[in-house]
């Protein structure tokens, strides 16, 4: 059975989560490069990109319409939980397989020391580093920035030991609930990563609010005006070129004081019943999809 998740050309720190939570958890040898079943874990994989003919098990996965939707009744999907309320409506299946997103098997391993320097921290959209300044803005408003390419425990580390975490990142905040520490949600400055935060956060009976960020170079400002996404061809190049340098420094020094203003609003967790509660549940599932497996081998 072949693990399977999202991989750009820079890991991210949600779907690099896989890597950590599942050999944690899973008997030794329990994965291996098999396709013919694929174990579908963290992250918005459940789409029709899968190949049909591979049996699918689908681990607190979340559909967010980066790919089409699938027909999960087609007798080569087995679906043990999925990431939310809205997952769930849009494959129509049983509504009592919302759980929750699966990073919140965390909670029931054995974590890297929380680096308590971290004080106020920021993590951006593994994409937004990329298109706009980041670094600069958190040094500008006195924070620091949680990279989510860097290795997970560093990642995790920081989250744990974060005062607070503002954050772009879902993940992040999935992360950051999962361990009690406070969050703040940035709307993500692409439009095209909103949709699944509501879905996870309808798991865990939160009402989101997602914070607007500011941009930090012209090509984060045209991507938020526009709601398109990636490079975006002359107005990329224009960004990155030495041209932008005087507006990209005040775009960047705008957004580095909207973050210390974000720093004041109110953050967000659930309550410590329901995060204990979705756990349990999600532990309970993987153990006995394991156990089934294990009795049929």
């Amino acid at each position: 059975m072949k693990l399977v998740f999202f991989r750009g050309k820079v890991p991210n720190f949600g779907d690099e989560l896989n890597l950590h939570v599942w050999p944690a958890l899973l008997p030794k040898g329990f994965l291996d490069e098999d396709e013919s079943e694929l174990f579908v874990g963290i992250g918005s994989i459940i789409g029709d990109h899968l190949p049909q003919a591979s049996r699918k098990y689908v681990m607190g996965s979340g559909y967010a319409g980066y790919m089409g939707l699938p027909d999960v009744h087609d007798g080569s999907w087995d679906i043990r939980f999925v990431r939310g309320p809205d997952t769930a409506r849009t494959l129509d299946i049983d509504p009592r397989l919302s759980i929750c997103d699966s990073a919140v098997l965390l909670r029931a391993m054995e974590l890297p020391e929380p680096d308590h320097s971290v004080g106020i921290g920021f993590m951006p959209h593994y994409e937004s580093l990329e298109r706009g300044d980041w670094a600069e803005a958190c040094r500008l408003a006195g924070m620091t920035l949680i990279d989510a390419t860097a290795p997970v425990d560093v990642v995790l580390s920081q989250i744990q030991g974060a005062q607070l975490l503002i954050t772009e990142a879902m993940h992040g905040a999935i992360v950051a609930d999962a361990l009690r520490t406070p969050w703040i949600g940035a709307r993500p400055i692409y439009g095209g990563h909103h949709r699944k935060w509501h879905d996870w956060a309808g798991a865990l009976e939160v009402d989101v609010r997602l914070n607007p960020l500011k941009p930090t170079s012209v090509l984060e400002y045209y991507i938020g005006q526009t709601g398109r996404g990636g490079r975006l061809g002359k107005v990329g190049r224009f960004s990155a070129s030495p041209f932008a340098a005087l507006p990209n420094g005040v775009l960047t020094a705008g957004a580095a004081k909207h973050l210390q203003k974000m720093a004041s609003l109110e953050p967000q967790l659930s309550s410590d019943a329901r995060i204990a509660e979705v756990t349990e549940r999600a532990l309970a599932a993987v153990d006995a999809f394991v156990r089934g497996r294990v009795a049929a081998a």
